[in-house]
């Protein structure tokens, strides 16, 4: 039988990794460190950017457990395991919260095995699927296992959709929303170059060059990911700018290339 370790390529760069190796972690390759510098190169902002969208998820995520009291998520894309992982942050407001991680990364799989680790009253899993295979991952084990569909669950989809070409956007964020009841949420983060144009574009091509094409929407076209959904004040904001606290104040616009929002399933 194969393991994880066997999938891994490290001649090419992967997204997972160069989110990790930019915000100091240690979980990625050479290949990896190479974009990831090219890419601060272009535009030194990244890493801010990278924090600020994972700041947006913890307070997303506690925002739903506290003040909405959803009780399972889903998180899609969920990336390597960088404390506070969003069970952490949701089972420290209610221990028996639930939730199903997803990603396809086989080096995020090694490590989410090892790392994910539930709350005694509550649970976790990891579902191993790409974003752009919906029905394997609503169909998989661990999602009918932990989350109950007749109850509110909290789609989290950060960092990840401007790596989703349009026109499958929105249907594979559609398709993910459909089996969940009225009363769900969905948070997600969607890449922008309307603040920084030129150094995002740079970063962007970057990415491409590296076999990671991106789309980069503007805020009409990140506002209508939304439609048929009750947005949450403050509405889509830049992810720094939503329900922020303190470690938000003076971060400069230009440094933020996300938008972010959380909306209600009618």
């Amino acid at each position: 039988m194969h393991s994880a370790g066997d999938r891994i390529d490290t001649s090419t760069a992967h997204s997972a990794r160069v989110y990790d190796y930019i915000l100091g972690g240690k979980d990625h390759y050479p290949v990896d460190a190479e974009a990831g510098d090219a890419m601060c190169a272009h535009w030194p902002a990244l890493p801010v950017h990278m924090l600020e969208n994972r700041r947006f998820m913890h307070r997303a995520g506690r925002f739903l457990a506290r003040e909405q009291g959803v009780r399972q998520f889903l998180d899609i894309g969920t990336g390597l395991p960088t404390a506070p992982n969003l069970h952490e942050v949701v089972q420290e407001v209610a221990p028996e919260s639930r939730l199903v991680y997803v990603d396809n990364d086989p080096i995020v799989l090694a490590h989410a095995r090892a790392l994910l680790q539930s709350s005694a009253e509550g649970a976790t899993a990891y579902v191993d699927a790409d974003m752009h295979d919906p029905d394997t991952i609503l169909d998989s084990p661990e999602f009918r296992a932990l989350i109950d569909v007749n109850e509110p669950v909290g789609l989290m989809i950060i960092g990840i959709l401007h790596f989703i070409l349009p026109p499958d956007d929105r249907r594979l964020v559609r398709r993910l929303l459909e089996p969940l009841p009225p009363g769900s949420f969905l948070a997600m983060t969607i890449g922008t170059a309307d603040f920084a144009p030129e150094e995002v574009g740079r970063v962007a091509e970057e990415y491409a060059q590296q076999g990671m094409p991106m789309a980069l929407r503007d805020l009409p076209t990140a506002t209508s990911l939304f439609d048929g959904m009750d947005l949450v004040d403050p509405g889509i904001t830049q992810v720094h700018k939503w329900r922020p606290g303190p470690e938000q104040d003076g971060i400069d616009d230009r440094a933020i290339a996300m938008y972010g929002a959380v909306a209600r399933k009618r």
